[in-house]
């Protein structure tokens, strides 16, 4: 949108993830410029063309040249990313949100595009560590409030506040886990009869959470906030909800945890035009991608079902891993292993690390709780230096990261791994 504005030709491609074919596309490009959006930065040494313009929040290439930091007249390539300004790219700002800032720098008029930062940094969960957006993600937010985009609120952060039948939003509310709430669909009942929440409306329609009169939602809320047995669960359960003013309830977008899911879904299966359109205002292609949140909800269940009945969690001395080889695609691998580590069959206490075949190899995912990345946990630097040592490529956030590595060097990919994770926490 902000090249259109610009008037400037230009063609999109959309890439799950920078590999060498990437890089030589990249390279090879006949175009006067390239603008990478929330990739590049963990390449920037392997770029060897001009006019590479990457807007990312990943952990940048150490390799390249750090000095170049401003858009005054570079010559070759540039990067915008929060690290190199000594902000983290995990919870300050992501991908999207330094994209906008970009546009909104070449033209103030573009804070209309603000609302679609705020819902990329929903997507990467920037607000889970506070339970809010805060840094520039706050700044970005106060730009779409003041265009008229986004209301901020306060309430329970599960998702599905406006699509799932209230039951299920209560029973499948992932994080914090709720005693005799979460994955209990007698206790969610219990609790709804309890209290005389009506699960349908007059007209036959299932109530959501936001049906619900305010009185019933805070008498439940208060509930499971008193289930909660310490004060991170309580934080995470309760905080700022964000909602996009330009779609209407029920819609699937007027809740930006919705439409961030709903733009994932489009991401993982192939489908990114979709979201694009989407993105560009085109509510016709939510029929489109009603087909790939369905999928998305159905793959994930599924997956992790198939994680948990085979019984495929190992443990190591310092890490725990799962091969879903080629049962789970490489798209959603990541999400299942972040709803195994906090399902209570994993050890939080030590970070998880999946595998699924890929077409160029095996991807990599890993996770790993706030508490970890506290004590000094890097997962960014651990996928990176791994997947080096077994000729692939990796990189990402401290909390949660990635690699391509070659297939069958998932065992000595997973011993280094496992050094690295007790150099870093054990000294």
């Amino acid at each position: 949108m902000t090249l259109e504005r610009l008037g400037k030709q230009f063609v999109m491609d959309f890439e799950k993830k920078i590999s060498e074919e990437t890089i030589d596309k990249i390279n090879g490009c006949e175009y006067d410029m390239v603008w990478i959006c929330d990739l590049g930065s963990a390449y920037m040494s392997r770029f060897v063309r001009n006019g590479v313009v990457v807007t990312d929040h990943h952990v940048p290439d150490p390799l390249w040249r750090r000095g170049q930091t401003f858009l005054d007249g570079f010559l070759s390539s540039y990067q915008m990313n929060p690290h190199l300004y000594g902000r983290s790219g995990s919870f300050e700002v992501c991908g999207a949100g330094m994209t906008y800032l970009l546009s909104k720098t070449i033209d103030p008029k573009n804070v209309d595009l603000a609302y679609l930062a705020v819902i990329g940094a929903i997507g990467d969960f920037q607000d889970d560590r506070y339970s809010r957006l805060v840094s520039y993600n706050r700044i970005i937010l106060g730009d779409a409030e003041k265009a008229g985009d986004i209301s901020t609120g306060y309430g329970l952060r599960y998702f599905g506040r406006e699509t799932r039948p209230v039951l299920q939003f209560l029973q499948y509310g992932n994080e914090p886990r709720v005693e005799g709430i979460t994955d209990d669909r007698d206790g969610c009942m219990d609790l709804l009869y309890k209290y005389d929440i009506k699960l349908t409306a007059e007209d036959g329609r299932r109530n959501t959470w936001v049906d619900l009169d305010p009185g019933d939602r805070a008498v439940l809320a208060d509930e499971l906030m008193s289930r909660l047995t310490n004060d991170e669960d309580r934080k995470a359960l309760m905080g700022e909800i964000y909602t996009v003013n330009r779609y209407e309830v029920h819609s699937g977008l007027n809740d930006s945890k919705e439409f961030a899911t709903i733009l994932n879904s489009c991401g993982r299966y192939d489908d990114a035009v979709t979201g694009e359109r989407i993105c560009m205002g085109d509510v016709d292609a939510l029929k489109d991608a009603e087909r790939n949140r369905s999928d998305h909800r159905k793959n994930i269940s599924a997956s992790l079902a198939y994680v948990k009945e085979n019984h495929l969690l190992r443990r190591l001395k310092h890490v725990q891993y799962f091969d879903a080889g080629t049962e789970i695609r490489e798209t959603v691998v990541g999400i299942v292993a972040g709803m195994v580590l906090n399902s209570g069959e994993a050890d939080t206490g030590m970070p998880i690390v999946a595998f699924a075949v890929a077409d160029d190899g095996v991807k990599v995912s890993a996770r790993a709780s706030r508490s970890l990345t506290d004590r000094g946990l890097d997962l960014s630097q651990i996928m990176k230096d791994a997947a080096a040592s077994v000729g692939g490529m990796g990189g990402g956030h401290s909390v949660a990261a990635g690699a391509t590595i070659p297939e069958g060097k998932e065992e000595s990919f997973l011993e280094e791994v496992d050094k690295l994770v007790a150099a870093q926490l054990c000294g």
